[in-house]
């Protein structure tokens, strides 16, 4: 929002550029806005050209400690086959790390420290990957390592890339095929979806694996169950916003419980939702300035505060 504002007021002589806002992942907060704002959705269904299907698979190694082993075989069965993988970790580590986490999700309660690039290249170097080329990647490399570990591993040079977020986006290695997420009920369901994105963009099938110790029935293991129901992303949306909620509609904040409505709810009034903004927009039409309507503008001045009001003036 801040950003299409910054836009906008960029504009000559009071004209105002349209704006296409794009996105893979629909935040919850995005899914209320297209209802309740003014953006209008066009949703690509299809995979761009060239892109192969991805399976995503939990692996719950709190409930089968065994299947951790399989996923390094199963990454070492894809390198064996001239593929390359990713492996991302929650958080950087290092003896300066602490409380350091990159993953957006709130831990369990008494949940373990999670795990970092740091601690789990040398035990990938000298466990389950020994034979393999391990890079590294995270953000607190200087700018010439980072590029450099890119091109090592764009260029083929490095079999399996141990990473955190830095590779959520922005990144095309065609020759990767595998998407190892390793506390994977650290992320939110946006992040597993862009990051599960990273594989699957050649012409070999993509294999996402969430590694979770979460327990069946804590909210991280349901999102983590979320998405590997689907790849779609507006149902993830839609599944995101049951778990986060819209959050305030009315102001800047993103998700969570608090919302500016007392009895309406965008999942349980969707229709009822379209119709007030179907009578809205032909109630601003024919009188924008409400005054033929003096006790609606006043219930419109009595919700909005100075803060909202901005807010939705960029929205």
């Amino acid at each position: 929002v801040e950003q299409r504002d910054a836009l906008r007021a960029r504009a000559v002589d009071g004209t105002s550029p349209h704006v296409l806002v794009m996105t893979a992942t629909p935040i919850p907060r995005t899914v209320a806005m297209t209802v309740y704002g003014d953006l209008e959705v066009s949703a690509l269904r299809e995979l761009p050209i060239g892109r192969s299907p991805i399976s995503t698979t939990v692996v719950p190694v709190g409930e089968r400690p065994g299947w951790l082993e399989r996923v390094w075989r199963r990454t070492a069965e894809e390198v064996a086959a001239g593929r390359q993988a990713y492996v991302v970790c929650p958080r950087i580590g290092g003896a300066d790390a602490a409380g350091e986490d990159e993953a957006g999700e709130d831990g369990e309660d008494g949940e373990r420290p999670p795990l970092a690039v740091l601690e789990l290249v040398p035990q990938l170097a000298e466990g389950p990957l020994a034979e393999l080329r391990l890079g590294v990647l995270h953000g607190r490399l200087p700018g010439n390592d980072k590029d450099a570990a890119m091109r090592s591993f764009t260029a083929g040079e490095i079999d399996v890339l141990v990473a955190t977020t830095v590779v959520e986006v922005g990144v095309d290695v065609p020759n990767a095929t595998v998407m190892v997420i390793m506390d994977a009920q650290r992320f939110g369901v946006s992040q597993l979806h862009q990051l599960r994105g990273r594989v699957g963009r050649g012409t070999h099938p993509g294999l996402c694996l969430l590694v979770t110790d979460s327990p069946e029935g804590t909210a991280g293991r349901e999102r983590l169950d979320a998405v590997a129901a689907t790849t779609d992303g507006f149902e993830l949306a839609q599944r995101d916003l049951e778990l986060r909620r819209e959050g305030d509609v009315l102001g800047a904040m993103q998700s969570g419980r608090r919302s500016g409505l007392k009895l309406l709810s965008l999942l349980r009034d969707a229709d009822l939702i379209g119709q007030a903004r179907h009578a809205a927009q032909q109630l601003v039409d024919t009188d924008p300035d409400l005054t033929a309507h003096p006790g609606l503008a006043r219930l419109a001045a009595d919700l909005l505060d100075d803060q909202r009001a901005q807010f939705l003036q960029k929205v």
